[in-house]
């Protein structure tokens, strides 16, 4: 990654848990789609919208950390991390291939933001960077004041993400552990769904809270064991 404005969150190490190929996804053409964007990126750019929990950060972090794979420069732009201050954070963009906007319910009623990145994606469109953008709804359902946006993010290719049933869950689980080299059978991570929180943050929190009590004691991740563990709450 390059070196945007250390005053600015414009980019982050990109975590090992938060790539293609640890999402869960329904719809199997997603992640073909997503890894082309990456490569070659899509004029009209892409917008990705779900509620709390459905993975759109995931998304724009692991698409960042594919197309840096792929040799193309990428760098992750969190809105919320960065209301009021758009128009600097825009200025640090310039020679990226690809720009991972997250959040744009942050920004929405904030003129002076909007109107940044109205002027952000003109410029990014104009230079044939790709642009991929999350948000908790359609650009229509969004509390935009600024119409002209509204319509930019409106011309984007959409792709919604349905919140994950207990499957799929399960599955993010599973792959999340394989990736950190985890030993975790199929009935603890049950186990685990069935009495703790199901929110996808906390399911990753307790993950990292679980591999490092594993490491320590140097034990797989079982029911018995990871009861011992929850028991130090």
């Amino acid at each position: 990654m390059s070196g945007p404005s250390p005053q600015l969150p414009l980019a982050l190490r990109y975590p090992p848990d938060q790539r293609l190929e640890t999402f869960v996804a329904d719809d199997a053409a997603l992640l073909p789609q997503l890894r082309d964007f990456a490569l070659a990126g899509v004029r009209r750019g892409l917008y990705v919208e779900g509620a709390s929990g459905t993975g759109k950060t995931h998304l724009a972090i692991a698409l960042c950390a594919e197309a840096d794979r792929l040799g193309r420069r990428a760098v992750y732009l969190p809105l919320r991390g960065i209301a009021g201050r758009l128009r600097d954070a825009a200025q640090a963009l310039d020679g990226h291939d690809l720009v991972a906007i997250d959040d744009v319910d942050a920004i929405a009623g904030d003129r002076d933001d909007e109107v940044a990145l109205f002027d952000l994606h003109n410029r990014l469109h104009d230079a044939g960077r790709a642009v991929f953008y999350t948000a908790s709804a359609s650009p229509d359902a969004l509390a935009l004041g600024l119409p002209d946006l509204r319509s930019r993010l409106g011309q984007c290719v959409r792709v919604p993400l349905p919140v994950l049933d207990d499957a799929g869950r399960h599955d993010l689980l599973r792959l999340r552990a394989e990736r950190r080299g985890l030993q975790v059978d199929a009935a603890t991570i049950d186990w685990l769904l069935r009495r703790h929180d199901r929110d996808l943050p906390a399911l990753t929190a307790l993950l990292d809270r679980l591999d490092h009590a594993s490491l320590a004691s140097q034990r797989r991740l079982t029911v018995p064991f990871v009861r011992q563990v929850l028991a130090l709450d």
